[in-house]
């Protein structure tokens, strides 16, 4: 009976390993072929023609790669309940933060940026005391795989805390303004020091879990103190900065699960996060360092309240005129726009010009508004045609033929400041070259500065008009003022 045993269960063994080897080999295929959805999602949607396209290649890699996870041989072991729970759980959070207006957007990013960073910290934590409470220090834990962890939790519990944050600040629940106190760089420093002092302590002696405490709550605590010293004006920068440091931890977990998709997949979110910082810290011809540690917005909020100058108002009939008998219009869009849900005006505006063969250009600063692509995407969603969105470095040029500029809401990014004012925290920064224009008008709810805190020159220019009033009536009453005149 032993001699037939032996065979049959050698057999047996071997069909199981042959099957194991099949599923490996299916989830190995799926993930590639999310990584590569991946890769075309980011390659398509770098170009407006192509996003829509980029963004169903992401949705269809990420549910591949979800997939995959799911008929791991150790999920299915462990059954499906508390994923189910978990899921169940995230659902009505995921239909609150679909539904937020397009105002929100930048809120909504850096809460998912949050969400991420959560995810990481926690995988990582969950790691460390799934090893510390199996087998060490028997068991013992490499160095490269401790660091992994420390790099992990590190960057993820930084995201969250400075993402909720951020957040915070772009919806206004905590002041927009830097808050600032005594040497708070060093500070910073002297905190970041300690943290990477006992990172480096676990990665020689990971046992020692109160190191670990103490690593993973200077971390939370950091995320509080990078954000809180600066300003709303920067807040598109950080954004871009955490969604780096998002991708960076999701590269060390796969690293820690050994997962070769989540490194993929978090190298090319971590590497796009820093090149789009890289690129707005270039549109604001400021290094990182500043962005972080320079509690920009405060400089001049003082001395842009006092301000004695005058400025010259128009009404909606007036500006009505100008632009019918204009033979070029550009328009400017910013955040105000953006806060009143003007675009739609925008919009009927720009059909009302246009009808008239009068040729609309929208100006586009890379950051206007409170997130990369803002105003692209408020101006695509009431269908604006893409070849009307003109960026910064070609339209400049074009502004001394424009007839008339239209300011909707923007501020810093108008400031001519930025091109001759040493003093001012806006100095070398790229701008729209609205005041070369022969006619200005901006709307405005008020002379409050922006962003950055400071008053903008453009203001007091002898060519601008100013239209005060919400962006969507005051231009509403233009278009209704368009309709009831005469054709060009």
């Amino acid at each position: 009976m032993e001699t037939f045993a032996s065979p049959l269960l050698l057999l047996a063994s071997s069909g199981r390993a042959a099957h194991a080897g099949v599923i490996h080999s299916v989830i190995h295929l799926i993930y590639i072929f999310a990584a590569v959805m991946f890769i075309l999602s980011l390659h398509w949607m770098s170009d407006p023609k192509t996003a829509r396209r980029g963004t169903f290649a992401g949705v269809a890699g990420m549910a591949a790669a979800v997939l995959g996870t799911l008929v791991e041989p150790e999920i299915v072991r462990s059954g499906y309940l508390w994923i189910a729970i978990a899921a169940l759980l995230a659902v009505p959070f995921g239909i609150k933060l679909s539904m937020v207006p397009l105002t929100a957007v930048p809120q909504r990013t850096a809460l998912s940026h949050a969400f991420g960073g959560l995810a990481a910290g926690l995988v990582g934590t969950a790691e460390y005391f799934i090893w510390l409470h199996d087998g060490a220090p028997a068991a013992g834990m490499s160095g490269f795989k401790m660091g992994a962890i420390v790099f992990e939790v590190l960057l993820g519990f930084i995201t969250v805390t400075g993402s909720l944050m951020a957040a915070g600040k772009l919806q206004e629940i905590i002041p927009t303004r830097p808050i600032t106190y005594k040497n708070q760089n060093a500070i910073n420093l002297l905190l970041f020091v300690i943290a990477i002092v006992a990172g480096v302590t676990l990665v020689l002696r990971p046992s020692w879990w109160p190191v670990y405490a103490l690593f993973a709550g200077l971390a939370l605590t950091f995320g509080v103190l990078l954000i809180i010293p600066i300003g709303g004006a920067d807040m598109p920068t950080v954004i871009s900065i955490l969604n780096s440091y998002a991708g960076l931890s999701a590269v060390a977990m796969g690293f820690v699960l050994d997962n070769k998709l989540l490194i993929t997949a978090g190298a090319l979110d971590g590497s796009s996060g820093l090149i789009l910082s890289i690129i707005m810290c270039k549109a604001m011809n400021r290094s990182f360092f500043n962005v972080l540690f320079g509690a920009f917005g405060q400089v001049q909020a003082a001395a842009a309240a006092t301000t004695d100058k005058s400025v010259r108002s128009t009404n909606p009939e007036e500006v009505a005129q100008m632009l019918e008998m204009a033979n070029e219009v550009a328009i400017i869009p910013g955040y105000g726009m953006a806060v009143a849900q003007a675009q739609r005006m925008v919009r009927e505006l720009y059909d009302q010009l246009t009808k008239r063969g009068v040729v609309v250009k929208f100006a586009i600063h890379p950051v206007a508004g409170r997130m990369p692509g803002h105003m692209n995407v408020l101006l695509a969603e009431v269908e604006i045609p893409y070849d009307r969105l003109i960026d910064m470095e070609t339209i400049n040029p074009e502004f001394p033929q424009v007839d008339v500029a239209l300011v909707v809401g923007a501020n810093d990014v108008t400031n001519p400041a930025a091109r001759h004012d040493k003093s001012s925290p806006i100095y070398g920064m790229p701008i729209l070259d609205v005041d070369k224009a022969k006619t200005i008008i901006v709307n405005k709810r008020s002379m409050n500065p922006g962003f950055a805190g400071i008053d903008n020159e453009l203001y007091y220019n002898d060519k601008t008009l100013m239209l005060f009033g919400d962006s969507k009536a005051a231009l509403g009453d233009v278009v209704k003022a368009l309709s009831g005149g005469g054709m060009h």
